[in-house]
């Protein structure tokens, strides 16, 4: 709950503070675990997490959970045979257009487009002084090697996964089984890593400031399918300071027949001191 809060207000209070004019709608979607979770009298935890950040900004919301739901409580169509799936069918999409463009009619309605001038949004007080309000993407050369690290400045797969955008072709910082300690100097409240984890993802050991080392499983659920793209924060609450994080891949937690790796793509930093 606390990263959701942290993430949306972050997300606002970036958009806002690079445009004070920037209309933004938060849309809550559909999935069958939200779908139960009416269906029990409860409002999924996401929702009420991103609802209380909209409440506070001021920003409006479409509930296509709570509309699907009801509608296929109704009998008006069902899951299964109509929307199919959580990316949903054409019909799905369908529904969630609709939706859309009754909001934008209602919202830009001919007094509001009259309007010579464009509404100027206040940024309110933080809710959570920890939010990702100044989050921003590091390049891996930023860190210092240890051995068995390497810069691949385009990396390619060697086996026959899928990829994604902008995590191909690139430049990533590789570790592999083995791996000792690379160094990350950096200031700010919270620090994290953007991976590509393939079927090899790596169990990566990592601290901060020389303290204990924490255990971390790169692989995700979808990693046997594709080299997903993947963001890890590894630490945040922290003192707005200068830090220092620290990655091993461990040999003895990669254990087995396939070599396994930590292909970083970006560091991410929260950090008022954005270089850029």
């Amino acid at each position: 709950s606390k990263e959701q809060r942290r993430a949306m207000e972050g997300i606002i209070r970036q958009a806002r503070n690079s445009n004070p004019e920037m209309d933004i709608v938060i849309m809550h979607f559909v999935d069958p675990g939200k779908i139960s979770l009416y269906r029990e009298g409860l409002i999924p935890e996401v929702i009420v997490n991103h609802q209380a950040i909209a409440d506070h900004y001021g920003i409006p919301t479409i509930n296509l959970a709570k509309e699907v739901t009801d509608r296929i409580d109704a009998g008006e169509f069902s899951w299964e045979k109509d929307f199919k799936n959580l990316h949903p069918s054409p019909f799905g999409q369908g529904v969630y257009a609709h939706s859309i463009i009754a909001f934008l009619k209602n919202s830009f309605n001919k007094s509001k487009l009259s309007k010579k001038e464009p509404t100027q949004y206040d940024v309110p007080t933080k809710l959570d002084q920890y939010a990702y309000s100044s989050g921003f993407l590091v390049d891996v050369k930023e860190a210092k090697l240890a051995k068995d690290w390497q810069h691949v400045p385009d990396w390619e797969p060697a086996d026959n996964l899928k990829t994604r955008p902008n995590y191909v072709g690139q430049p990533f910082l590789i570790g592999y089984s083995g791996a000792k300690s690379l160094k990350f100097k950096f200031n700010g409240t919270a620090v994290g890593i953007a991976v590509a984890a393939g079927q090899d993802a790596a169990i990566i050991s990592y601290r901060i400031d020389k303290g204990e080392w924490k255990q971390l499983d790169l692989l995700t659920p979808w990693s046997k399918q594709l080299h997903l793209p993947w963001y890890y924060t590894l630490a945040n609450e922290l003192k707005k300071d200068e830090h220092l994080l620290e990655i091993q891949v461990p040999e003895n937690l990669n254990e087995g027949s396939q070599k396994k790796a930590c292909r970083i793509r970006y560091f991410y930093v929260n950090s008022d001191q954005n270089p850029k």
